[in-house]
């Protein structure tokens, strides 16, 4: 009682006082664009009308398929939600992880298959470095805490990436492909316990798919039965 005294529970979006750590004040719940209602199975991006149980992909996967079985995401990159996402990232926010990682596991709802491995995007180890932790890896931490009843295993250095890449921005689909071409491969350590496995790979953007991509390809050339995808934040707009 005495800390909630001193350090009252502020909220993430803009550091008004709440009722609870780690909550969004109204105002800033309301600006978050959370994604409700019918999102494509692919990538998890929301799509226009919907009947409950319906199962439905946007017309880029339907086009060129992901490697990747299933696709959800939490909000869209915009408004709070790309606040939210850069604090993470850039803002030494690990504040956020927590309530994020909740929000994460309610989105894996019916995509998390029992005793699958859960595993972050990785950063290049100099990336790392300057940054200091990968946002991704808390992340999937926090939502392998969530889904402990699921029997999945949290699995932070499943993959690794073996060279730095340039930024992707602005890059054609072809070229972000052949610049991660062999970028992401699955650590020496954890190839036998990959083998049969199903995999949960987590990102905090899902933006063109482009390094899921190579993530997923990676562990399925290593033996996972199937892959699945969940981020944060996924950029595109409501319908």
């Amino acid at each position: 009682m005495a800390l909630r005294l001193i350090y009252p529970p502020r909220c993430l979006g803009c550091g008004g006082l709440v009722e609870s750590d780690f909550g969004l004040c109204g105002p800033c719940w309301r600006d978050t664009p959370f994604i409700g209602g019918l999102a494509c199975d692919g990538c998890g991006l929301p799509l226009p009308g919907g009947r409950p149980g319906e199962v439905a992909r946007c017309d880029s996967c339907l086009a060129d398929p992901p490697p990747w079985a299933q696709g959800r995401a939490v909000m869209l990159y915009d408004g709070m939600g790309r606040k939210l996402v850069l604090g993470l990232k850039h803002g030494d926010r690990h504040d956020i992880a927590a309530p994020a990682a909740a929000w994460l596991a309610e989105a894996a709802a019916g995509i998390v298959a029992h005793g699958a491995l859960v595993a972050p995007i990785p950063l290049h180890w100099r990336r790392r470095v300057r940054r200091g932790y990968n946002q991704s890896a808390l992340l999937s931490r926090g939502l392998a805490r969530q889904l402990a009843a699921s029997g999945i295993m949290d699995c932070p250095d499943l993959l690794e990436r073996r060279r730095a890449t340039p930024s992707l921005d602005g890059r054609s689909r072809a070229e972000r492909r052949a610049l991660l071409e062999g970028a992401i491969t699955v650590t020496a350590a954890h190839r036998a316990a990959l083998r049969g496995r199903p995999v949960l790979l987590v990102d905090d953007v899902l933006t063109s798919g482009a390094t899921l991509s190579a993530a997923t390809r990676a562990c399925l050339r290593a033996g996972a039965v199937t892959v699945a995808v969940l981020a944060l934040a996924r950029v595109g707009k409501a319908p």
